[in-house]
């Protein structure tokens, strides 16, 4: 028996590989198919199934393409309802998959059909399990985001439901199983998860908060709700995508693959009016990008920013990529739902200057040039989440998170100049380029952000806390 897990890590996300005797099963594949089947292929096994542990909200699953090209069966836990055609188990149904057995542990909580899968080798010996979105490790997951599709499975009824499936069908599990999730650190589908991606279930016991023995209903509930931020306005959409289906990565594909020159990539622009995203660095994007264009980096978290920035899950949007990068950037916005990818810039931003087009740039400054300012009392707008800023923050910045920027522009000024910064330089040009966008040009980005200001003798405030006062 091969278990593998085949992890994402610009959305933080684990499919896995279960192939035994030229049979093949795939738990919750990515958008994008082709590598499960060319690796089965190459192996000379079939795929036979696919496991969902849940319908995903943070990204949008594969399982329709995937049974599409190989015949293989969908298959979810129970009280699911998906809208095509899928086998919903039983809880304790067990599946063959050559020699290896694949049990079904229904372990709502997450969500009402969240489900865990226990994989058992060709010796009968039990390995581990796949537990989706029901235990992470150093986590479980969020019971707050069902609510936003069916309004009666509130967070406190699916953390109720998360506390039982735990405790009667997790925790009797063996200490030596593996858990193997769905999702590693920068989740938004936990709030605590570990960096690795794999351990015991018996460490998860010691030391994951949610598996506490002597902890009462009430005080988990009280634990896991504690802190959760607002989760992206992708993640409904994306959750009924699942649901309900999609249309086949090839066809957007299709659709996305047109390359425009210069010349055309104005027109369409002007007239359409799609949004046109610009995938390159924040370094290279502020040196000289196309007017009204929005800048999210392939290089970081750029399918949750998308999630988070492009409000409307159907924008059509133009690209604006380093050459060969687009391909990428079109499978990476499907991933998340965002499949109107309408073409992209022929050559890339080099061929837009080449052209003689329009350009514009972002004004940024280093270190120096801050803490020169800096006595002077400017006004600092620091884009980092709520709990970067009140860990650790510039004296007198003020906190407007990134992902609430449309919703606080009365507190970036037009009359008189200001400065921003995140933590490292990404977010701050995203919000440096929507703000753009909108008409402002009287402020500076610093280069390195907050990271790099640490390193000068700006004064600084950080979050103390409590124990260290007594």
């Amino acid at each position: 028996m091969k278990l593998q897990q085949i992890y994402t890590g610009c959305i933080a996300h684990a499919a896995y590989y279960l192939e035994s005797e030229g049979e093949v099963a795939i738990f919750d594949p990515l958008r994008e198919v082709q590598p499960y089947i060319d690796q089965a292929a190459a192996n000379g096994a079939k795929v036979r199934y696919v496991f969902e542990t849940h319908f995903h909200a943070d990204f949008v699953s594969g399982h329709l393409d995937l049974a599409k090209k190989t015949g293989a069966t969908i298959v979810y836990g129970p009280t699911a309802k998906p809208g095509f055609e899928a086998h919903v188990a039983t809880d304790g149904e067990v599946f063959n998959v050559g020699k290896a057995k694949v049990k079904v542990i229904h372990t709502p909580g997450h969500t009402m059909e969240s489900t865990t899968y226990l994989v058992i080798d060709e010796n009968g010996k039990e390995h581990g399990i796949i537990t989706g979105d029901t235990l992470f490790i150093g986590d479980v997951g969020r019971p707050d985001l069902a609510q936003h599709v069916i309004a009666d499975l509130t967070e406190d009824k699916l953390a109720g439901h998360l506390f039982d499936s735990l405790r009667n069908k997790i925790m009797p599990l063996s200490d030596d199983l593996i858990v193997y999730p769905n999702h590693g650190a920068g989740s938004a589908c936990g709030k605590n998860m570990s960096k690795e991606t794999t351990d015991t279930l018996g460490n998860q016991k010691r030391t994951n908060y949610a598996l506490r023995p002597d902890m009462s209903k009430e005080e988990f509930k009280k634990e896991l709700l504690t802190g959760l931020t607002a989760p992206p306005g992708y993640f409904p959409k994306n959750v009924l995508m699942n649901i309900q289906g999609y249309e086949s990565l090839d066809t957007i594909m299709e659709r996305a693959k047109r390359g425009y020159t210069p010349e055309e990539f104005e027109v369409v622009a002007n007239e359409e009016r799609p949004l046109m995203l610009d995938t390159r660095s924040a370094e290279d994007f502020a040196k000289g990008f196309i007017p009204n264009s929005v800048n999210i980096g392939l290089d970081s978290n750029f399918a949750m920013w998308v999630g988070e920035m492009i409000t409307d899950i159907k924008q059509e949007i133009l690209l604006i990529t380093y050459p060969g990068k687009e391909e990428e950037s079109i499978i990476r916005l499907s991933r998340v739902g965002y499949d109107n990818t309408v073409g992209f810039l022929k050559g890339g931003f080099d061929a837009w200057k080449a052209a003689g087009k329009e350009v514009d740039t972002v004004d940024r400054i280093g270190t120096d040039e801050f803490a020169k300012r800096y006595p002077q009392k400017p006004l600092i707008i620091d884009v980092r989440k709520k709990s970067e800023f009140d860990s650790e923050h510039v004296v007198d910045a003020i906190n407007v998170p990134l992902n609430q920027i449309s919703q606080h522009l009365a507190q970036f000024p037009k009359d008189k100049p200001f400065i921003l910064h995140c933590a490292g330089g990404y977010r701050s040009m995203i919000a440096a380029s929507i703000l753009k966008q909108r008409g402002w040009d009287n402020f500076v980005d610093v280069v390195g952000g907050f990271n790099a200001i640490k390193n000068t003798d700006v004064e600084r405030t950080e979050y103390v806390c409590p124990s260290t006062l007594l």
